[in-house]
């Protein structure tokens, strides 16, 4: 084969641009990431029932979805988390490899057979699936530089300018915001609806009636009769806009004429679809939303375009409102990425010198570095091929495979010199007559290594998703290497090198000083290697020893997935006792946002708390700061690195009372974890009950606790809230002439935040709440005081048919 290219030099030149091309052409469309897409697919359901407690999303929503989830093609587990905010998320877990688009498709085919099952407010409120991505890329913010908006203003700006265009950026996979849209919310007064005879159902009726789109045709629409010379649509009614056109809603009207309306027994205002999130920025009213990134997608193209929308829609806000970003994976995927490309360039350049000083000739020394880029491109065409992507361990395994790709070539070239020399042939007879020598040689290389590198690529699990692609790289780039060597490098030998009539060791200044130093080294180490061979014994407890001082450190050498690293960025979870109130939860993010702020004000740039929402679960007891640092060239030092500001933050967070703070790194891989660390699973198999593991759950900690290898051990979710059991006597009810529907109707409305229907609120449909006002469901004794109204027309308190 090699002669076929040694006479048509050009072909082989043509074959090498092609390999090249292919190669450039594969970078710009091959995805960038820090490490390849470890986690295994997922998709998750999302469901939520407004005032449900934990136990009844489980009995209700989550496990008729769970029960119809059995028969899906490759799935592995699946797992849920019922919260008391009322939402619960399932996530289907596949196996690896699993398409997720099928996934989800057969996902959602299963969930319609549950869809009937569940409750119809959950039906009400829709119930979500998507492709779970565990990754998050980007944390964006939305703060009140003035504190002209709060976050109400902020959670809707968002909601309804930002996030449907910044959710079509091709890349991004989910957009999660941590607020909501305005909404109508009509605040009850129990003792209003008391006085008026009118149940919370009575609301919720005349709302949807007066509330609505009527269809009501248009005049002189076809068929019609012959000479008809008018068509027009006729608009009857339309849905509601303004809160005061819901105050004028009629509730009822009297046999005297006159009539009860909304505002007579509520306040209605603008608020908010829902009060489970608050955010603070740097000390500013915020609210903000997290992009998570699509599979197969380029993390810092997809950052750069969303940045690039955002800075597009910026006119569209407030003066007064500004975008900060305080959690961007970018920076570091981009520094990690270019510090891996800087050391790829650097093993170039010296690989080029060392072949330099040894072979001391220009062009044998250029033959095998045209090699290098041809290989490499080449290689990303195979990583291409293969739907990998640019990351730190495909990178890594081009930087190893640099010393490996030259050999092939090197040994090519240095025979036919040794040829040329030795034999006194022309280049191109040297180069034919080298390759009938070496061929086999040179195959037989390639096939060594790769049985060496090819296993790793059929590890299982997430290790051997790591290694896979780091495998696949080096074996490649191996055999593109020795691809190379058979068509290119014969072609450019024939071509490049000229006769050689010197030796090496004739040659003057540094490379005869080169020589000579080179050949006594050689000699020390001949006359060392004999001295070795007559003294076996003291040489073998040398090796002996060495061998053994390997394995010690082997053994004590701490272990782990992947390192730790600074990322820029520290995750603060805080967690307040079970039922807690979100405003007592953001008064403990401010005084973590002061810790941060003043304690470490030359390594902070800003910190971004959420109330609401924790990586351990969303409830108003939690909330998570995004603490964001400074450039790494302005932190020098181990004292200023994350790790080193998370430990001063954690013993200042000790001195807080009521609350649990932990100061956590981000793991290396954020798809396999919430934070640096492990985590372990309680599962509860003999069905003992939430009670029995609830136990052993608190035993395993503090037993945990207990080993001093362990640090910041914590429950990887929130304890139960405090919960109020209320008895419902259905005997006395109905005695009473009460109707149970309504008895639950009230209830729910009253305190779980009843949606009736929409409206419309500058070109954009949102939803109409009816609840009981905060004074009249703030403590147990506000139950008692709600009313149903019996058949016979009297009102009736909850006290005399309830207990709690």
């Amino acid at each position: 084969m090699s002669r076929f290219f040694i006479d048509r030099p050009i072909f082989a030149w043509v074959i090498a641009i092609v390999i090249m091309l292919t190669g450039a052409l594969a970078i710009r469309l091959l995805p960038i990431a820090q490490y390849p897409e470890i986690a295994p697919p997922a998709v998750s359901i999302i469901a939520t029932y407004p005032g449900a407690s934990a136990e009844t999303l489980e009995n209700t929503v989550t496990q008729p979805i769970e029960q119809q989830m059995n028969g899906i093609d490759h799935l592995e587990y699946l797992s849920s988390v019922s919260e008391s905010s009322g939402q619960v998320t399932i996530t289907l877990t596949f196996a690896q490899g699993t398409n997720p688009d099928i996934a989800q498709v057969q996902v959602q085919n299963k969930l319609q057979l549950a869809t009937p099952l569940l409750p119809t407010e959950v039906q009400q409120q829709g119930v979500i699936v998507a492709k779970a991505s565990r990754s998050p890329l980007l944390v964006m913010g939305l703060y009140s530089e003035n504190g002209e908006h709060d976050n109400a203003d902020l959670s809707d700006i968002l909601t309804s300018k930002l996030q449907d265009p910044l959710s079509r950026v091709n890349g991004v996979g989910n957009v999660i915001v941590f607020g909501s849209p305005y909404a109508i919310r009509i605040w009850l007064d129990p003792y209003k609806l008391n006085s008026y005879a009118l149940n919370a159902s009575d609301v919720a009726v005349a709302v949807s009636a007066q509330n609505t789109q009527v269809a009501a045709g248009q005049i002189g629409a076809p068929p019609t009769a012959q000479g008809q010379v008018l068509n027009a649509i006729v608009n009857a009614q339309s849905r509601l806009q303004q809160p005061q056109q819901f105050r004028d809603i009629i509730l009822r009207t009297n046999p005297d004429g006159s009539v009860v309306r909304l505002s007579d027994v509520a306040r209605v205002e603008m608020g908010q679809d829902n009060y489970n999130y608050d955010s603070i920025f740097n000390g500013h009213p915020a609210s903000g939303m997290m992009f998570q990134l699509a599979p197969g997608a380029n993390a810092l193209d997809t950052v750069a375009a969303v940045k690039a929308r955002v800075a597009e829609l910026a006119s569209t806000l407030p003066p007064d409102v500004k975008v900060a970003y305080p959690f961007d994976t970018s920076p570091f995927v981009r520094l990690s990425i270019e510090d891996v490309v800087k050391t790829l360039m650097e093993a170039i350049v010296l690989v080029f010198l060392v072949m330099f000083v040894f072979l001391q000739n220009w062009r044998a020394t250029l033959i095998p570095t045209i090699a290098v880029p041809v290989v490499l491109l080449g290689t990303f065409g195979v990583l291409a091929a293969f739907h990998y992507s640019i990351n730190t361990l495909t990178m890594f395994g081009m930087v190893l495979a640099i010393g490996l790709l030259v050999d092939d070539a090197i040994v090519v070239v240095e025979n036919v010199e040794r040829i040329m020399r030795e034999e006194g042939l022309g280049p191109r007879e040297a180069a034919r007559k080298s390759m009938d020598e070496i061929t086999g040689a040179l195959v037989g290389i390639v096939l060594v290594l790769s049985a060496v590198f090819l296993p790793m690529a059929f590890f299982g699990g997430s290790t051997g998703v790591i290694y896979r692609q780091f495998s696949v790289t080096i074996v490649s780039a191996m055999a593109l290497s020795v691809l190379v060597a058979l068509i290119l490098t014969p072609a450019l030998c024939a071509t490049l090198l000229k006769p050689v009539h010197a030796d090496h060791a004739e040659r003057k200044g540094f490379f005869g000083w080169f020589n000579r130093t080179f050949d006594r080294g050689m000699g020390d180490y001949q006359g060392a290697l004999r001295g070795i061979l007559r003294r076996l014994a003291p040489a073998a407890v040398v090796y002996f020893v060495v061998v053994a001082a390997m394995a010690l450190l082997f053994i004590r050498l701490p272990t782990g997935f992947l390192p730790d690293e600074d990322q820029g960025v520290i995750f603060t979870l805080l967690q307040r006792p079970a039922g807690s109130t979100l405003q007592q939860t953001m008064q403990t993010t401010r005084q973590v946002q002061q810790q941060y702020l003043t304690n470490e004000k030359d390594n902070v740039s800003s910190v971004f708390c959420i109330g609401g929402f924790s990586n351990a679960g969303q409830g108003l007891n939690a909330a998570q700061c995004f603490t964001s640092l400074t450039d790494w060239k302005h932190r020098p030092g181990r004292k200023n690195g994350a790790a080193a500001i998370a430990g001063r933050a954690m013993g200042a967070f000790a001195q807080l009372k009521d609350v649990l703070a932990f100061a956590v790194l981000p793991p290396p891989v954020l798809e396999l974890g919430n934070a640096t660390g492990f985590d372990f699973e309680l599962e509860d198999r003999a069905g003992l009950g939430e009670t029995a593991l609830s136990q052993a759950s608190a035993q395993l900690l503090a037993m945990a606790r207990k080993d001093p290898l362990l640090t910041a051990v914590r429950a990887n979710s929130l304890p139960d809230i405090p919960q109020l059991k209320l008895d419902i006597d259905q005997g006395q009810a109905t005695a009473l002439g009460v109707s149970l529907s309504d008895v639950n109707a009230t209830l729910s409305t009253a305190l779980g935040s009843n949606y009736i229907d929409d409206f419309v609120d500058r070109g954009r449909v949102k939803r109409v709440y009816a609840q009981a006002d905060a004074a009249f469901r703030g403590s147990p004794d506000d139950l008692g005081r709600l009313y149903v109204r019996s058949s016979s027309g009297t009102m009736t308190p909850f006290s005399a048919f309830s207990s709690s």
